[in-house]
């Protein structure tokens, strides 16, 4: 047992390991939630951060299997191959007040969902995709009250969260080779879509050992009226009966509820240990159909399954001014039996430096695998999906880069 207080410090570095693993994780989640301010124990605190996120998905052995819009393996100018990823940023600002002697509450805004792909229109796959990008931003008051039990805090906490995203794809319904280059042949879904939700959940404190165990539970948001078009004006009417026009269409769908256990404690003086484990329901987004007066007229196939994060990291104070983390990150790929999310190994290092006791700046980076696999048709609900194209992948490299910067007094 420690007999001593880590450093508040040493405990924001350990979460901003954590911040950086959540940014990676599989299906179309970016930074997650996240209420680690919601437990500093200044009177006010207000935080920002940055993740850059590198991941160097690669694609290869392309085959398009779809002989109904044009074989693209055999016109000129179509690779078997494409990087099937892109770069992104994932921020977060949140504010921190305490009411009183007890109770705290949280403002963040952050893009907790995300996805881009951008493997453009000369490659085998184009039929499947060209380029995919859905955005997000979420705006959410958390508020906690603890009352002493046993040799530390009970922490109950509660809040809501409001939801916005949008997001587009397009894809290659026929090759402009076929209808003499007139027109690109390439259809675009626009989407957006708003929904409400909740968080509830316990903790549990002995600061004077740097102790903390929280469970929390992050309800689905429900996103009832997705409503966007889609863009058939680059398809010719000769191709396909709906060529060139606009159709406004409509869906549902429902972001997933995720439960995540959090653990960290001191170890050692100057040393702390931290873990978390959390489980997303991404299985409940298999296809999304989308609708035009109750024909359906496109779909998003995502076909995925539940996701589960494991991290675990130990972290230590190398004087008052410094301290550093190290952890190690496992992520369930939501892919099953088409697309590319695999399971993924993240190794993260961090620092946090006080220059005094109101400011704290944070550092960190993480250096990951994606493991390799293969994309083969398959069948969600009785509808065939993944059956424009098959590929194949290999082990990948991700990388990410995170900053912090915190003001509390």
């Amino acid at each position: 047992m420690v007999s001593k207080i880590i450093s508040r410090g040493l405990l924001v570095v350990a979460a901003g390991c954590g911040l950086q693993s959540t940014a990676l994780a599989g299906g179309l989640e970016r930074g997650g939630y996240n209420i680690d301010l919601l437990f500093d124990p200044s009177q006010f605190a207000v935080e920002s951060s940055a993740t850059f996120v590198m991941p160097q998905r690669k694609v290869k052995n392309v085959t398009d299997i779809n002989p109904a819009n044009g074989n693209l393996n055999a016109i000129p100018g179509y690779s078997d191959s494409a990087d099937d990823s892109e770069s992104y940023w994932s921020p977060r600002i949140g504010a921190k007040a305490a009411i009183g002697d007890a109770a705290d509450c949280m403002f963040d805004y952050s893009q907790p969902y995300g996805a881009h792909t951008k493997p453009g229109a000369r490659w085998a796959g184009a039929s499947d995709n060209v380029e995919t990008k859905v955005n997000s931003d979420n705006y959410a008051l958390t508020c906690s009250y603890r009352f002493d039990v046993g040799p530390g805090q009970l922490r109950v906490i509660g809040g809501a969260n409001y939801l916005e995203m949008d997001g587009f794809k397009e894809r290659l319904l026929v090759p402009p080779e076929a209808i003499g280059f007139a027109a690109t042949g390439i259809g675009r879904l626009d989407l957006e879509t708003d929904g409400w939700g909740w968080r509830a959940g316990l903790a549990y404190e002995i600061p004077e050992y740097a102790f903390r165990a929280s469970l929390m539970y992050y309800s689905e948001v429900k996103l009832k009226d997705i409503t966007g078009t889609v863009d058939l004006t680059q398809v010719p009417a000769i191709v396909s009966p709906l060529g060139g026009l606009i159709l406004p269409v409509e869906g549902s769908a429902s972001m997933p509820d995720a439960l995540e256990l959090k653990v960290q404690s001191g170890i050692a003086p100057g040393w702390l240990a931290f873990g978390s484990v959390k489980w997303t329901d991404w299985s409940q987004l298999q296809r999304i159909a989308f609708y035009n007066s109750g024909v359906e007229i496109t779909s998003l196939d995502l076909g995925y399954q539940d996701g589960w994060t494991v991290t675990g990291g130990i972290g230590h104070k190398f004087n008052d001014q410094w301290s550093g983390a190290v952890s190690v990150t496992w992520d369930r790929g939501t892919s099953q039996e088409f697309g590319t999310q695999t399971d993924s190994w993240l190794f993260g290092a961090g620092v946090a430096y006080s220059p005094n006791q109101n400011v704290e700046i944070r550092l960190g980076g993480v250096i990951g695998i994606l493991t390799g696999g293969e994309s083969n048709p398959t069948t969600i609900d009785g509808v065939g999906v993944g059956d424009e194209a098959t590929y194949e992948f290999d082990n990948d490299l991700v990388a990410a880069l995170s900053t912090s910067l915190k003001i509390k007094f």
